[in-house]
């Protein structure tokens, strides 16, 4: 039975934008790959529309955003007719917030496209006002969400909004269709001699064309077309006409809205295309992809924290250093490569090839459909109240992953997660080969940022336990049997191999325990078990912040009241390498100085931080 999925949109052509035609072009190449894709999205039904694409009437649009009163009872329809078993979260989108309101939404897991920030400027205090109101929202749906999808790593690492919730996004570039419409020639405002940019967009206030007439207007050697209407077309067209000197022709035009013919006849004659976006609400610029299709050379600003530049540079398809608003800059960079014509043909011939092989709009569905698997998993809960989830963080672990997962599940432990925390071998492959569940997160996690998303994991899925080990094998498998007697009197159970300890390890400690009160002797063990109560401790926002995790979540469990045992393991004699904390004098004082510092720390545990599970 083909995939079921149901896509909250913003708008789908004839509406144009970047947002609206990569929608379209997914929606066609899912439903030719054999997933049953369904969209719902804002405006008038016109007569041609397919039977999986459903429209809802628009009252009003407010600060840019268009009000449909209907769309609750839309959305509720089409969960009810189409029985999505993913429902696909477009965002930023108002209307996407209805889904939170309803039980049978609650009911599907939700991947959320993160398309762009709500980026609030500060010149409009209308869209910061509305951003305090819309921000709950938006944080709801993130938290509901099974999956996040980011179009690029800087744009991820940038994102405000999204920086509690990395450990479950995924980078997934968008992609365009790489076959070429046919389109007619025509006769388009070229002027001779000069070197040919083009520019389109929705004329807004972010998108940096202002920055463009100036460095252009003034310069013979240039030539640019910009098409697109906006709100600031009126200002732009007073901008060009005072721009050019007098008793010249303006060497700038603006055509307005064209159609998808016009627009690849200008792309294909043009000699580089210019983005010159100044604000991240230009997250990634599907538009430079279309330019890349055309083998068109691509001239950007260096906009921190979007994609734009990260998307030129690492397609080797132009220019991606440029500063945003810097006009002067912009000018005279366009006026060097009016003089570089065979640097201006390899660029875009980088970029069509990519384009191809990285972003191309089959690769993008195929990821997209991976997703919707790994959510629809990850959103059943565990039927099983009296299963245990072992958590493995492992980098580099290639030699030995495979032994432990093995092990485990011929002893009986089924449910295995692995976190691959950015290894260079083949970790993660191996251990999905030999039956664990294997994730790897888009950032760097470290050990206990490994151990949270395992614990996260167990929350969402209903486990009644925890137990977490390392990736190495040093802690034998038939040693879980002793963590769980321990935890028949306790919330939390720490594996306790004394032998390892070396001087300086037995130094340090005797320094914490003396200090902090603990009567444990084995502090830095990631062998341990933990009962649901510190599951819902562990997951919450407040553990995310710790820092030297083992001796940190000691202290919020102690806070928290819960109970804390120990129990003595053995270890596989096979040690390699030194210790990673207690490896000289200077790193044991590091240790010492850091853990009296969280003795002499404030702890504040709230009950209400832990994240709900997913029903």
């Amino acid at each position: 039975m083909a995939q079921r999925v149901l896509h909250i949109g913003k708008f789908f052509p004839p509406d144009r934008g970047g947002m609206e035609s990569f929608l379209s072009d997914l929606l066609q190449t899912q439903r030719a790959q054999g997933i049953d894709s369904h969209a719902l999205v804002h405006g008038q039904a016109l007569a041609d529309d397919p039977p999986w694409l459903r429209r809802v009437p628009v009252q009003l649009h407010l600060i840019y955003t268009p009000i449909a009163l209907g769309f609750r009872a839309a959305l509720k329809r089409a969960i009810h007719d189409i029985r999505p078993q993913v429902l696909h979260l477009h965002m930023p989108n108002v209307s996407a917030f209805w889904a939170l309101t309803l039980i049978s939404a609650y009911k599907i897991p939700w991947v959320v496209h993160w398309h762009s920030d709500v980026v609030v400027s500060e010149v409009r205090l209308a869209l910061r006002l509305a951003y305090i109101l819309y921000r709950p929202f938006e944080q709801a749906i993130l938290d509901r969400a099974e999956r996040i999808i980011a179009t690029s790593l800087p744009y991820l690492y940038a994102s405000e909004p999204l920086y509690r919730w990395q450990y479950k996004c995924v980078v997934v570039p968008l992609g365009i269709q790489t076959d070429l419409p046919s389109f007619a020639d025509g006769e388009l405002p070229w002027l001779p001699g000069r070197l040919k940019l083009f520019s389109m967009g929705r004329l807004a206030h972010y998108k940096g064309f202002d920055t463009l007439i100036r460095a252009v207007s003034a310069s013979p050697q240039l030539q640019l077309i910009i098409a697109g209407q906006g709100e600031s077309m009126t200002r732009l067209q007073a901008l060009v006409k005072g721009s050019t000197p007098a008793g010249t022709t303006p060497n700038v035009q603006l055509l307005g809205e064209v159609s998808e013919d016009v627009k690849h006849q200008l792309l294909a004659s043009c000699d580089a295309f210019c983005l010159a976006s100044i604000e991240r609400t230009e997250a990634f610029g599907v538009v430079l992809l279309e330019a890349m299709a055309h083998a068109k050379p691509c001239i950007v600003s260096n906009l921190p924290g979007s994609g734009m530049s990260w998307l030129v540079s690492s397609s080797g398809s132009g220019l991606c250093h440029l500063p945003p608003g810097d006009a002067p800059a912009w000018r005279i960079a366009l006026e060097q490569l009016s003089a570089q014509p065979e640097k201006l043909k390899q660029w875009g011939a980088e970029g069509r090839r990519a384009l191809h092989e990285r972003f191309s709009m089959t690769g993008c569905a195929l990821s997209l459909a991976a997703e919707y698997f790994i959510s629809e998993n990850e959103s059943r809960p565990c039927t099983d109240n009296s299963s245990i989830l072992v958590v493995i963080p492992a980098r580099d672990e290639a030699a030995t992953i495979g032994q432990v997962v093995g092990t485990l599940i011929a002893a009986g432990w089924r449910h295995i997660f692995v976190i691959d925390d950015h290894s260079s071998d083949d970790t993660g492959n191996i251990a999905r080969r030999a039956g664990a569940t294997v994730v790897r997160p888009v950032l760097p996690l470290g050990a206990w940022g490994g151990m949270q998303l395992g614990v996260r994991h167990a929350l969402a899925r209903g486990y009644r336990a925890v137990i977490t080990m390392d990736a190495d094998g040093q802690h034998e498998v038939q040693e879980i049997p002793a963590l769980l007697t321990g935890g028949a009197n306790a919330d939390v159970v720490i594996g306790a191999h004394l032998e390892r300890a070396s001087r300086l390890r037995r130094i340090a400690w005797r320094w914490f325990r003396a200090i902090a009160g603990f009567e444990l002797r084995d502090l830095t063990s990631g062998f341990r078990y933990y009962s649901r109560p510190a599951i819902e401790l562990l997951a919450a926002s407040e553990a995310t912040l710790l820092d030297y995790q083992d001796v940190g979540v000691l202290f919020l469990l102690r806070k928290a009241g819960l109970r804390i045992a120990e129990v003595p393991v053995s270890m596989n004699p096979r040690q390699t390498g030194k210790s990673r904390i207690f490896y000289s004098w200077f790193s044991v004082a590091r240790y010492m100085i850091t853990t009296t510092l969280l003795c002499l720390a404030r702890w504040q545990v709230s009950p209400n931080t832990p994240p709900r599970p997913r029903s």
